[in-house]
């Protein structure tokens, strides 16, 4: 047996072994089993080649049973009370029959790569309910390769017959542009009582938002928080119109005593009911499904780039040269470029 004819029975071993070890776990994952499910989404997050042969082989029985939930993401600054609000938000939701996944991007040391991973403790009576799930994803330093598993546990959740999904995100920069997406409701938590309402806000995250909602609207607060959602109802008409028809609606809600929750739930399924009856539903979902095949394959061509042994050295002779001012980066790019597609 040649080394050619080697690397294929190894390869082809490899991928029978995760056959097998997928099977055993996509059928505890499609009962609704969510120590199958957890198991299944440390596959996907894991490094080890391995796992990820067996991981990869698990998404791909799943995808005929997944895309049958309603995804939402949900944002906003640190402090804003993201946790609280999905802590009584979710209980509304599961009073009403639905299965809720809770997928929490945690954020991570760039030092060490540790992470708060608070997120079942700060939602101490949701997280102890039947038909919920919560799983926190440390970010890392890399918050693409974050949205990639995030999407690919969407499709997991979705397998185990969750109905609803919230992606909550860290509420800082690139995010969420990432969780907007993969998922088909946007929904923006703001603060009232912070000066000028509008400052600071950035215009991009309000435009991609489908629904605004100023929290801790109780006690004394009841009245700033009422300003401050007239203030954003008269920002909101300053955008252009979406694509889906869709007029973003903004409105007050207290996780504290559960004040307008129930109507948050009413204009999700108010969009999903819009949304599907134009089309714009499931061409969203197409149009993400693009994006994420591009973004995917940039990434698996930039990973090949780089591990990439045979030019390392050219690589680093180029970045000497940059450095001593020698070619400009732009004809430095171009030279390593040509040197990888003639090995390619």
């Amino acid at each position: 047996m040649d080394e050619l004819q080697y690397q294929n029975w190894k390869n082809a071993r490899a991928q029978r072994k995760a056959f097998l070890a997928s099977e055993d776990l996509f059928q505890e994952l499609i009962k609704g089993d969510v120590a199958a499910l957890a198991s299944a989404i440390t596959l996907v997050e894991s490094k080890n080649p391995t796992d990820q042969e067996v991981a990869q082989a698990l998404i791909q029985k799943c995808i005929p049973y997944a895309g049958k939930s309603l995804r939402v993401g949900i944002t906003g600054v640190p402090g804003v009370g993201k946790s609280s609000f999905l802590e009584s938000f979710g209980q509304i939701v599961v009073q009403q029959g639905k299965k809720l996944a809770i997928l929490a991007i945690d954020p991570s040391s760039s030092h060490t790569g540790g992470s708060i991973l608070g997120d079942k403790t700060r939602m101490e009576q949701l997280s102890i309910l039947p038909n919920v799930f919560i799983r926190p994803s440390p970010s890392g330093e890399h918050l693409g390769g974050v949205a990639r598993k995030t999407r690919e546990s969407i499709l997991l959740c979705e397998a185990a017959g969750f109905d609803l999904i919230c992606i909550e995100t860290v509420g800082v920069g690139q995010s969420e542009t990432l969780v907007h997406s993969m998922v088909d409701f946007f929904l923006l938590l703001m603060l009232s009582g912070a000066g000028d309402e509008l400052q600071g806000i950035k215009r991009g995250i309000m435009e991609m938002a489908d629904a605004l909602v100023i929290t801790k609207a109780d006690g004394e607060n009841i009245q700033k928080a009422k300003v401050a959602a007239q203030s954003y109802k008269n920002a909101m008409h300053l955008f252009p119109p979406k694509s889906n028809q869709w007029i973003p609606l903004v409105t007050t809600c207290s996780a504290l005593n559960g004040y307008h929750l129930n109507e948050v739930w009413e204009i999700i399924l108010r969009f999903e009911r819009h949304c599907s009856m134009n089309g714009s539903f499931d061409q969203n979902r197409k149009n993400q499904d693009k994006y994420w095949f591009n973004e995917w394959l940039k990434e698996l061509i930039l990973a090949d780039f780089y591990q990439n042994t045979s030019f390392i050295h050219q690589l680093k002779e180029s970045e000497k040269m940059v450095l001593e001012g020698k070619v400009t980066p732009f004809e430095a790019a171009k030279m390593i470029y040509q040197i990888y597609k003639k090995q390619a």
